[in-house]
């Protein structure tokens, strides 16, 4: 009779391909036992019983800024990673801003490393980022473990993190692509979204519709359309992170059919929030690219439903709540949204219950495919031998959001206010329990 760290019994296992009842036996960190429709025989030092739940794979969330080292005061580590743990995360890719130094070179991803295996409760990955003073150090940075590369094609707002001329944007990709990573690009027009926004503070038109306005869907096409013929001119895997828009991704769509190494992520808040939520909740909303209408989010959600989206990412983007404080002018305070611990629970409540989105579909988009894309071995999904990264969820249950419930350093969301169905009541890292019932239970 096997012997297991921990047994999982008679939940509702669901991967990308399947979705039925069994369970599930873990031991040394890795899924040892996959049994569906019959008991595993065996003796384990905890057992879960799951009946009336489902277990996941645990989320791979590929886009958080948790700022540290030198920006801990906007979240961190720590913050960071509970809150992914309580929204049933167990892997995140951080990006290289906006912490400070930004991840640029070895020695800087080196310090955000130790930082991470310090103060982490879930699993670190880590961007390089691509700056007009970095190429000679990317192929270094590759091979110390990034998991791609990111660059801005407009100004980061942040200043050690230099936006990419197209030159460096090109001389990036060439060599990029002769070591086989990936770009992953935050495309928006510099110009289109200059002139507009001079334009409007000009004419004293300062509102959350004219914020909107000044970066429209057209600048994220414009941008998409050239970073793509530097794609197809240099053979460099291209990832466009944030479509608002269906628009934009359908740009994306036609370079795949053409044979352009291209994918394309998209986020919560673009599924869920709207320019009406921006102009009633304030800078909380505020993020770039801008929220859009509704007819965009029911667009964007037929994307999904249709596989055109191959990623779904938080892009949490946290600040101190005085730098999210708009007073009438919208084109001040920091743009960024913190939503990394709801991910999940958008997704159930907007996708699977309310637009039929099949569960297989939310694995698919959170945890195969960025294992697959950025080559995580043994991650995404539930199988004998894969790591044991997993999430118990309460499709049953339904709860407010309430600030007191959020793990960030500062707790402040959009998403606060709002009912959610689907709880997150375990989640499972490496084999270990770090979250069960509300409560953080590792500690580093």
């Amino acid at each position: 009779m096997a012997t297991f760290d921990l047994l999982i019994k008679n939940g509702t296992i669901v991967t990308a391909d399947s979705n039925a009842q069994g369970d599930i036996g873990i031991k040394d960190g890795k899924i040892a036992e996959v049994s569906i429709g019959k008991s595993i025989e065996g003796t384990a030092k905890k057992v879960i019983e799951a009946e009336g739940l489902h277990v996941f794979p645990g989320l791979i969330d590929s886009h958080v800024h948790f700022n540290e080292p030198g920006r801990t005061e906007w979240e961190g580590l720590e913050t960071g990673s509970k809150s992914l743990a309580a929204g049933g995360v167990t892997t995140f890719f951080d990006m290289p801003l906006n912490s400070t130094p930004p991840t640029i070179n070895k020695e800087n991803l080196e310090l955000k490393r130790a930082a991470a295996k310090e103060k982490s409760i879930v699993n670190p990955r880590f961007w390089g980022g691509l700056v007009p003073q970095n190429i000679a150090d990317l192929k270094e940075l590759h091979e110390n473990g990034v998991i791609g590369f990111k660059a801005f094609m407009s100004p980061s707002g942040i200043a050690d993190f230099d936006n990419a001329d197209d030159e460096t944007l090109y001389k990036g990709m060439k060599e990029i692509a002769s070591f086989g990573s990936l770009l992953a690009v935050h495309a928006e027009s510099t110009v289109i979204c200059d002139q507009l926004a001079q334009e409007k503070q000009s004419q004293g038109k300062t509102s959350a519709r004219d914020f909107v306005e000044s970066r429209p869907i057209i600048s994220e096409i414009e941008a998409v359309r050239r970073i793509i013929s530097y794609a197809e001119a240099t053979g460099c895997k291209l990832h466009i992170v944030h479509a608002s828009s269906r628009k934009v991704v359908q740009v994306i769509k036609e370079a795949q059919l053409r044979g352009v190494d291209v994918t394309v992520e998209t986020c919560p808040h673009y599924l869920s929030l709207t320019v009406k939520d921006l102009e009633e909740k304030g800078g909380v909303a505020k993020c770039c690219p801008p929220l859009r209408d509704e007819d965009e989010v029911e667009d964007l959600w037929a994307a999904v439903a249709n596989g055109e989206i191959t990623v779904i990412g938080s892009d949490h983007s946290p600040a101190p709540a005085s730098m999210k404080e708009i007073e009438g002018n919208f084109f001040e305070g920091w743009g960024g949204i913190s939503g990394a611990q709801s991910t999940l629970n958008i997704l159930l409540t907007e996708g699977h219950f309310k637009r039929n989105l099949p569960l297989e579909k939310i694995v698919e988009l959170t945890a195969t495919n960025p294992a697959k894309l950025f080559k995580l071995e043994n991650k995404g999904t539930i199988a004998p031998n894969y790591d044991a990264d997993i999430t118990i969820v309460n499709l049953n249950e339904s709860f407010e959001l309430k600030k007191e419930d959020l793990f960030y350093r500062h707790q402040h969301s959009p998403y606060v206010g709002k009912t959610y169905q689907g709880k997150v009541k375990t989640t499972i890292v490496n084999g270990q329990i770090v979250f069960e019932n509300g409560k953080i239970i590792a500690e580093k």
